[in-house]
């Protein structure tokens, strides 16, 4: 008689795929048990085992509750159902599972879990794998190591924005440059479990907004894809005070965060804290207070919800800069090269480009469908195009690269932010504009708070014409992120000179010190120009000249590939003259010839 393996409900493999096999699923099994990633507390392990071969010997429907409190915890036959060891068990059972497949297993083919309301394990493919991959199940399982309690450090995601992260993050990633002996490591970003906020008043209206505050959180954090949040059933099994040291025993994760939420009156205050898991050292705190008299309550807590995501969870946020301060010890993998990409583009420099794209190239090859290094690999291979950074000859060419790496990154993953951005940006410079600034809408609906994507289409809408706009797009990325890159500052001022907004122009630019990226110097010039600082404006735009000689002669085509409309390429370029650079206009260019790729004047 054929064994008939549990369904998995929705999560059931569709019919295009045979259903896992036993000798797979055993294999999966071993995986799991002998990872690191699955501390095995308890009898964790025992209980997997148990309810997985009795599910491929065809007992799946004699699964329960006593059957298990007999033969897995040695129960005598006198169990009683209302000893609650049994549910206890599983429940910790299905946070560790969740918590391997969110940062161990996320590429392993077969998923397998205890869906609530039973003990019986389903057996579904991985969905985030490859069909490919999914058919071929051969890799050797490890050996099963002794149960063991084992914590684990995960690895962390992010970029800090101060001095020093940059030579932090281009130490990091040689791990993953060709000709290292170790073992690139898949998984990477900041494990963040987030606990059931406190009701710290004595009503109901206390009980329902903090019950409401947890589930915004857990609704606002995961749109940060570089961040792995476990999910609902997870915080709601912890109490609200947990221990950061039981977090970490039992989950693995290094970041909780918590807080509570007081309601008196009116008045509604709300504190939250994100608190290091391996030292119980509080990282971050913040008070929100508010008034139902001015706000409701579900646009309060929907607020706070976003504000607190912004601030731990953002490439630039607290998480990020933890991990930039103290980075895992061992082999990090794709995380490094995350890491130097956001420290590459706090910066703009030609030597941090040409790391990351190395690192970030060895990465997809290894790792295909990890969607956010396609997405960020889009992004460095058009900046060969842009900035002139690191240029290669020969085809395909650096926007059409860069545009094929982000199509990639949204087929693997529709709602990845930064995916989302990379395509908005290819199609930008590939002329696309009106198709890419959709994309830009599509991705700020899908995480408004996502400070790098703010920065990005606020810079494409306003290279577009819409100024206004683009300079209240970089605003709202400078409020939700203060210690910003300078590039944010430095696109700010320049749309205030667009905007005949001198003084805004001056504070921006000063704030952006871009001093390695040679575009800074071409905004500094024209932005001193505006202001009548003609000292500053011939030395910033020397500087420029001395950094990409070939933008001048070329000056209308490079304008007109990043889309600005006549009337701004026209002051542009008279602003640029009277900067002392002999840059043509565009009636000028029309009477040019290209010869074998330069332009010749006639005569």
């Amino acid at each position: 008689m054929q064994n008939k393996l549990p369904s998995g409900g929705e999560d059931a493999p569709s019919l295009s795929r045979p259903e896992p096999a036993p000798d797979g699923i055993r294999t999966q099994l071993d995986r799991i048990i002998a990872s690191p990633e699955f501390p095995c507390v308890g009898r964790s392990a025992a209980f997997l085992t148990y309810v997985t071969e009795e599910a491929l010997a065809g007992r799946a429907e004699r699964i329960k509750g006593y059957t298990i409190a007999v033969e897995v915890f040695k129960r005598s036959e006198g169990f009683k159902q209302d000893d609650p060891v049994v549910r206890i068990e599983a429940g910790r059972l299905r946070r560790l599972l969740e918590r391997y497949y969110l940062v161990a297993g996320q590429l392993d083919p077969i998923r397998i879990d205890i869906p609530k309301g039973g003990y019986a394990p389903s057996f579904v493919w991985n969905d985030k794998v490859d069909d490919a991959a999914v058919h071929d199940v051969r890799i050797p399982a490890p050996r099963r190591s002794i149960f063991r309690l084992q914590h684990l450090m995960p690895f962390g995601f992010g970029i800090g924005v101060m001095l020093g992260v940059g030579a932090v993050a281009i130490g990091l990633f040689a791990h993953l440059l060709p000709g290292r002996s170790k073992p690139l490591a898949f998984q990477g970003g900041p494990t963040l479990v987030v606990a059931p906020f406190a009701d710290l008043g004595d009503g109901a209206q206390s009980e329902l907004y903090s019950v409401g505050l947890t589930e915004e959180l857990l609704t606002a954090l995961p749109r940060f894809k570089e961040v792995h949040v476990f999910g609902r059933e997870t915080s709601r099994s912890l109490p609200p005070g947990v221990p950061a040291s039981q977090v970490r025993g039992e989950l693995g994760a290094r970041f909780l965060l918590a807080g509570g939420v007081r309601v008196s009156g009116n008045r509604v205050r709300v504190t939250a804290r994100l608190v290091e898991t391996e030292t119980d050292k509080i990282l971050w705190s913040a008070t929100y207070d508010d008034d139902t008299h001015i706000r409701d309550l579900f646009s309060i807590q929907s607020d706070v919800a976003n504000k607190v995501a912004t601030a731990v969870a953002q490439p630039y946020g607290i998480m990020a800069q933890a991990d930039a301060v103290n980075p895992p010890p061992d082999d990090v993998g794709v995380y490094t090269c995350t890491l130097g990409f956001y420290a590459y583009r706090a910066r703009l420099t030609v030597d941090q480009h040409a790391n990351v794209r190395n690192c970030l190239e060895h990465a997809v090859e290894r790792y295909p469908s990890f969607s956010t290094a396609w997405a960020m690999l889009s992004i460095i291979y058009l900046d060969e195009e842009r900035f002139r950074f690191n240029t290669r000859s020969g085809t395909p060419a650096a926007v059409e690269r860069s545009l094929s790496a982000a199509r990639r990154a949204v087929q693997l993953d529709a709602g990845n932010t930064r995916a989302l951005q990379a395509l908005m940006t290819a199609l930008f410079f590939n002329q696309q504009v009106a198709e890419a600034l959709k994309v830009g809408e599509q991705a700020l609906e899908t995480n408004p708070n996502d400070t790098e994507l703010l920065g990005e289409f606020g810079t494409r809408v306003a290279q577009s014409g819409q100024w206004e706009r683009g300079a209240a797009l970089l605003d709202r990325a400078i409020e939700l992120n203060p210690a910003a890159g300078g590039y944010y500052h430095g696109m700010r001022g320049f749309a205030a000179y667009m905007l005949h907004d001198k003084r805004t122009a001056l504070i921006e630019i000063s704030r952006a010190d871009l001093q390695k990226f040679p575009l800074y110097h071409a905004v500094a010039a024209v932005i001193y120009v505006d202001a009548d600082m003609m000292d500053d404006a011939r030395r910033e735009a020397r500087r420029f000249n001395e950094m990409r000689p070939d933008f001048i002669p070329n000056i209308v085509a490079e304008l007109k590939s990043r889309n600005f409309q006549p009337a701004d390429r026209a002051r542009l370029i008279a602003d640029i003259r009277k900067a002392g650079l002999p840059a043509v206009d565009e009636v000028e260019a029309s009477m040019v010839l290209p010869t074998k790729g330069r332009p010749v004047s006639l005569p």
